[in-house]
């Protein structure tokens, strides 16, 4: 079995995608075998395809909020893995950033989620992530998905996505701020300890 050191190596030399990727390869992850929480969020944006730090915009901010811990913890392999559904900037769609590359997940999450025994907890951002590991669980929309937040324990944990884009969806679903939001933050810190 590879070494999650070498295994991180061979993502960050991936290229599978790098035809579809108008702005090139740039694997965004991070991951340690002491991990304890997986954040599965998206795909990297543009900032943080820029800059190599995962979670390094608005997005990450709100995110570290939710999780009611600073980047210091946020940042700490031995704590949290950022491993996206995608791990290179997809590029400009639309209406926002393209769908991660649906290459991804299938090739390297197995492999790195064999690597991270201590996990207690996988942290699900947004709907490519809650489809592909729940599944026939999840429900008909992001929002029913989150608001069943409880049925998905001790395992997975489903949320929006942070963006500031998403500040419209939290002022309609107060409840998720109110409910969800609190067990979130106990659950990590119990978690971490």
């Amino acid at each position: 079995m590879a070494s999650i050191t070498s295994l991180l190596g061979e993502i960050k030399s991936c290229s599978v995608c790098e035809k579809y990727l108008e702005f090139g390869v740039n694997p965004i992850i991070a991951a340690s075998t002491k991990s304890k929480i997986i954040i599965v969020g998206q795909a990297p944006g543009r900032i943080v395809h820029n800059t190599g730090i995962p979670w390094n915009d608005k997005s990450g901010d709100n995110l570290r909020n939710w999780l009611g811990i600073d980047k210091i913890t946020f940042y700490n392999p031995d704590k949290i893995a950022l491993m996206p559904m995608g791990f290179c900037y997809p590029g400009k769609g639309k209406t926002g950033d393209l769908p991660p590359r649906p290459e991804c997940a299938p090739l390297w999450h197995s492999k790195l989620l064999k690597l991270m025994p201590g996990v207690q907890l996988i942290i699900l951002v947004g709907q490519y992530a809650q489809n592909y590991y729940l599944g026939n669980n999840a429900q008909n929309t992001l929002t029913e998905t989150v608001h069943q937040f409880k049925s998905y324990l001790p395992a997975y944990f489903p949320l929006p996505h942070p963006s500031p884009r998403n500040n419209i969806w939290q002022a309609k679903n107060e409840w998720f701020g109110k409910e969800v939001l609190p067990v979130l933050k106990t659950k990590v810190q119990e978690i971490l300890k």
